[in-house]
């Protein structure tokens, strides 16, 4: 079993102690350290009356990137199909010849 670690990630200006594998911390920190950052952002960009609006649009920005990347995806996907097919269409006609 792998080591566990604890350590303390500071969001909105809240403590969370967690434990967790060693190969978690670095994306953790990096995440922990975006929600920063896109909080400091929305604070300076638009008027919020406390911390649970900016984290709900925090989470929602996050939230939208991932499905957007994943219909990104899913479209990459698709595309190739349709190239293989074109390419495999074209090698058999010049192999029947």
């Amino acid at each position: 079993m792998e080591d566990v670690l604890k350590i303390k990630l500071s969001i909105a200006n809240r403590v969370y102690p967690l434990t967790i594998t060693p190969s978690q911390e670095e994306g953790l920190r990096l995440a922990a350290k975006k929600i920063e950052t896109m909080i400091n952002k929305f604070e300076q960009s638009y008027s919020v009356r406390d911390k649970q609006d900016v984290l709900a649009m925090c989470a929602l920005q996050f939230a939208s990137q991932v499905e957007q990347k994943a219909l990104d995806k899913d479209h990459v996907e698709e595309h190739v199909q349709q190239k293989l097919e074109t390419l495999n269409e074209l090698l058999q006609s010049h192999l029947s010849l």
